[in-house]
């Protein structure tokens, strides 16, 4: 299942969305261009080992806004572009900002916990968007959200609640996780990160969206009076 667009408008416009999504393409096509990904990838990758003893911590943060690939960086921005918007008109345009980096942090953590002796550097906005979705799902549930839906060569475009469709991909990230967990093989998807990036993004904007529901009952209670 991919996600084409969403039935949810925002009332400000995803700025911050926007400029991220601008930022990581930028510099994905910037440094193909120029011939130097894989000497960026290495420099400024997150490597598990050296976060764990404390070196080159300043890549948890840097390794956030590389991509080895177009499909890799395509297919991030694309769902940051569709479920970004309505988290950040949530939380406005500062704390979607702290949001985003402090998800991408929690799961860059979770990976280099899970993978303490590796040195292979990993990259990539995944574990923030994750974040986000994990918001988007306890925002809104049943947002209607246009999907395509692959099965051999049928192409199927249906509208299927936010709640499915995230829920789907957070159950396949945590099978994917599980199993090369146990198989002890090697991925070049952390599937890890995404699942603590995503746990990361419903434990923050659970208490935002407590206060929303208990504003939303407050007025209701005050209007019927």
């Amino acid at each position: 299942m991919f996600p084409l667009k969403d039935e949810n408008p925002t009332r400000s416009r995803p700025v911050v969305t926007a400029a991220l999504i601008a930022i990581n393409l930028g510099i994905f096509f910037g440094s193909w261009l120029a011939g130097r990904l894989d000497e960026l990838v290495n420099l400024y990758g997150m490597r598990p080992r050296e976060i764990l003893a404390g070196r080159e911590l300043h890549t948890l943060l840097t390794s956030m806004f590389l991509h080895g690939g177009i499909l890799h960086v395509v297919g991030n921005m694309w769902y940051l572009w569709i479920f970004g918007d309505n988290v950040e008109d949530v939380l406005g345009k500062r704390r979607f900002i702290l949001f985003y980096v402090v998800c991408g942090l929690a799961a860059s953590l979770v990976h280099a916990i899970a993978n303490p002796s590796s040195q292979i550097p990993t990259i990539g906005a995944s574990g923030a968007i994750s974040g986000v979705l994990g918001a988007y799902l306890i925002l809104y549930p049943w947002a209607r959200v246009h999907t395509a839906v692959v099965f051999f060569y049928i192409i199927q475009i249906v509208a299927v609640p936010a709640l499915f469709l995230i829920g789907f991909w957070f159950v396949l990230q945590v099978l994917s996780a599980s199993f090369t967990w146990v198989l002890g093989v090697q991925s070049g998807v952390a599937y890890l990160a995404h699942v603590g990036g995503f746990i990361a993004g419903v434990l923050l904007i659970y208490p935002v969206w407590r206060r929303l529901k208990s504003r939303r009952y407050q007025y209701v209670i005050r209007w019927e009076w």
